[in-house]
This record gives structure tokens, sequence and C-alpha cells, in this order.
């Protein structure tokens, strides 16, 4: 199910025959054109014919449907359902005023598979890329339970904690790249164009220039005649990582490992993990999900190999009849409060609550974390930038003083 959950999915369009002898047809995303036709089968359709579509279905136009597209329209219908509006009119209301064509297409699809006679968890389940078993799972719980009202509220509050957590962790990310990645661009301009003007007015001046001014000359006529070499290179490693990142799990998971050991962030990945990994289960936990079951969709969602794997190993020991808190201590992954509060949870029979605690103390403490993180790094990258531009405005100066000392 792993290697499932990070699969390429494409969308296929299908016809085939019902139990009747009708000819339907629709389309569906999936890995591969077999899992189509298997999943056509258990809607009781024969399949008669699954191809590849040559464009995507929902690149009409429209802007690509974001997390926070899919969490505004769980809370949206979440809110419909409550007010006593009926589903299929809920996903008028929904698909029609939403800003984004793609989500509205989206919407209008997933209508038009209810009012064929699937439920909403069935409808869900076509579109993978936007609904993960997570969110499948939880629907059909509430549709079971008839709480599904209920339970789109707790997907709508886990999406918006979830996205905001990320956001929280890119802004971490993103600040000191975007400095550097300007401080990289001044000194490239001032090594191609401003140090060549003043090189020209110090080959008018007799003696040797000072050690510091004669380095960054050097430096300058390097970058002036390897340039793209330089610039080539960083791109070509930027985009090597990327493609690496994106295509290879082995790469992405050593990535993982790696952040976990760095001093601060990997305090911060760590936190948003156990977040991630409390919050999940705490929402799968309300719903009513088995525990064993419910760990498969928490593995997916921590968002580090490591935590990845040691919820995998939680799982197998549950499975085995191990408590949960147990099998937490044994990943050594788990800060000693979290075990505990799960033991409390356990005991008392609310779980839930107590996860949904344990993950709020711990997305505050990211928030914290990721605040220090910004004030620490504020004037450590004013400081960079103050010796990388000041030493190079210093080093053309350097022999303008010396001829001032001269006379």
């Amino acid at each position: 199910m792993a290697e499932a959950a990070t699969s390429k999915k494409t969308i296929f369009d299908w016809e085939g025959k019902d139990a009747k002898g009708n000819r339907v047809k629709g389309q569906m995303e999936g890995p591969n054109a077999d899992w189509v036709k298997a999943q056509i089968r258990r809607k009781g359709t024969t399949p008669v014919k699954v191809r590849k579509q040559s464009k995507s279905l929902f690149s009409g136009g429209g802007k690509k449907i974001r997390t926070e597209d899919i969490a505004i329209f769980a809370r949206q219908l979440a809110t419909m359902l409550s007010a006593g509006v009926p589903l299929v009119q809920a996903f008028d209301i929904v698909g029609n005023g939403h800003e984004n064509p793609s989500m509205r297409d989206l919407i209008l699809r997933i209508k038009t598979d209810i009012e064929g006679g699937s439920n909403l968890s069935q409808a869900l389940a076509q579109h993978p890329n936007h609904f993960d078993d997570l969110f499948v799972n939880l629907v059909a719980a509430g549709e079971q339970s008839g709480t599904l009202e209920t339970l789109l509220d707790k997907i709508a509050t886990y999406k918006e904690k979830s996205e905001a957590l990320k956001a929280k962790i890119k802004k971490a990310m993103y600040y000191p790249a975007a400095v550097l990645i300007v401080a990289f661009v001044v000194t490239a301009i001032l090594l191609m164009y401003v140090v060549p003007m003043f090189e020209s007015l110090f080959s008018g001046i007799g003696g040797g220039l000072p050690a510091f001014t004669q380095f960054v000359v050097d430096l300058s006529e390097a970058f002036q005649q390897y340039w793209y070499i330089i610039f080539g290179s960083i791109a070509a490693v930027i985009i090597g990582f990327l493609q690496a990142h994106k295509k290879s799990r082995k790469f992405r998971d050593r990535i993982d490992a790696l952040v976990l050991k760095l001093p601060i962030l990997g305090d911060i990945a760590k936190k948003a993990a156990i977040a991630r990994f409390a919050r999940t289960l705490s929402t799968m936990s309300t719903a009513g999900v088995p525990l064993v079951e419910a760990m498969e969709s928490v593995a997916e969602t921590v968002g580090n190999a490591v935590f990845r794997r040691g919820v995998y190993q939680m799982r197998d020991e549950a499975s085995s009849g191990q408590q949960l808190q147990a099998a937490m201590a044994q990943t050594n992954l788990f800060p000693n409060m979290v075990v505990q509060m799960t033991a409390i949870g356990e005991e008392s029979g609310s779980l839930d609550g107590m996860l949904a605690k344990v993950a709020d103390f711990y997305e505050q403490e990211v928030d914290n974390a990721v605040d220090s993180l910004t004030s620490l790094m504020e004037p450590i990258i004013m400081s960079f930038l103050g010796i990388v531009i000041g030493g190079l405005v210093i080093a053309m100066y350097l022999p303008i003083f010396q001829m001032g000392q001269a006379f």
C-alpha cells in the first residue's frame, strides 16, 4: 500500500456494461489500466474499453487543485449537510460557487457519480489524486454511522491544521533560501559588472594591489570567464536534487533521516511529524476506524520516512495484541510525554481526545520553534549579507585608501 500511495496517477476514459447489459462510461484516476478495470469490476460493471486520456481532466484553463481547495470543499460540504441541505443539492451549491474552474469541474463530476448511484466515499475514491485513503475512509465511516456532516467537519479541521503546519515549516525554509538567492544574484552582478570597472581604474595605478583586492579581482575574472559553467552547475544540482526527490523514494527517505539529525531543523521536523501522527490518529479514532487499519493511513501522512517506518512497526505490533503506548515506546521516536498521554487515553477510553491534545501541543511547539528560528536567522542572514557585500566594497576601496595614505 505504501508503494501505491506514491505511484503516479493517470486519468483513464472507460466504457463497460452494467449488470443489466446497459452500456456505461466514465472517467477514473489510477496508476494503470489494470487497476482501473479492477475498480470498475468492484462496482459490478464489466469493463469493455479502458484508455488513457491524452490530456489531464482538470487542465481546461483552470488553476491547479490545491490541498487548500479540498479543505475548503470539506468545510463547505459539512456546513451544507449540517444545515439540512440534501447531498446532491449541496454539491450543486458548492461546485457552482467555486472560483477555481478545475475544482468546480471535479465537484460536479463527483455529483454526477452520486446521481448515478454511487455513495459519496465511492465517488471520492475515483479521484485519488485529490482525495487520499484517509479522506475516503473517514467519509465511508461517516456514511456507515450516519454522522457524515460531523466527520466532514473533522476532515476539514484536520486538513486546515495540516496545511497551517506545512505553511509554518515552509516559512522557516523559504525565508533564508530567498535571502541567500538574492545575496548570490547581487554578488554575481558586482563581480561581473562593478568589479571590472574598478579593475580598469586600478590598471593605471602603479604598484601591486592589496592581497584581498587581488583575490576579488581574480574571482571576478574567473566568474566572467566561467559564469555559464557556474550557473549551469548550480541549476543542474538543484534540478537533479528535485528530480531525485520526486522520483526516488530511497532518496527521499535518506533526506528525511538526515533532516532529523540537523540542529534546530531536526527538532522542528520531529515535532511536526509527531503533530501529524497525533492529529491523524485522533481524527480516525474519532471516526471509529479500527486502530490497525487507521495506522496505515497515519503512516503515509506523518511526512517523514523514519516516522513512517516507526508507525508501520507499531501497526504490526498492535495487530499482534500489543497496546499502542507499548508499541510507541519501542520505536524510540516519541517523547515520554506522548507515550504517557497515549497510555492514559487507552486506559480511560479517550484516546482520540488525548491525541488531539498532543497534536495541539506539538503544533504550538512547531509554531514557537519556527518563530524562534526566524528570529535567529534574521541577524545571521543580515550579518552574512554584510560580510559578503561589505567585503566586496572594502576590497574595491582598499587601493584607494592606500593611495590616500601614500600622499
